[in-house]
């Protein structure tokens, strides 16, 4: 009996990887049919406007990027503030 349960265990864990497959496949070419049917519209936009390509927006990775660059440029500020009043410490320390 318990045989039995695991064979049409693996039979429909067989069948559904079978139709995930098949789904993404029909995605997937569902895109390609849309891409191809909408690809004369997009020429005559790009015509009409004198666009090549719309601008695409910044993706997350560079606008994370950007505001890594502007806390790393905002730390080197505040250090080199920091760095610039410890000298003047030292150098009124050093005249008293």
């Amino acid at each position: 009996m318990v045989l039995s349960l695991v064979s049409v265990s693996v039979d429909m864990n067989k069948h559904f990887e079978d139709a995930r497959y098949y789904l993404k496949r029909a995605g997937e070419t569902a895109k390609k049919g849309v891409e191809e049917e909408l690809e004369p519209v997009r020429e005559r936009f790009t015509e009409l406007t004198g666009e090549d390509e719309p601008e695409p927006e910044p993706g997350r990775l560079e606008t994370i990027r950007a505001d890594l660059k502007e806390v790393q440029e905002n730390a080197e500020g505040e250090a080199k503030e920091a760095i610039e009043d410890a000298r003047k410490k030292i150098d009124d320390y050093r005249a008293e």
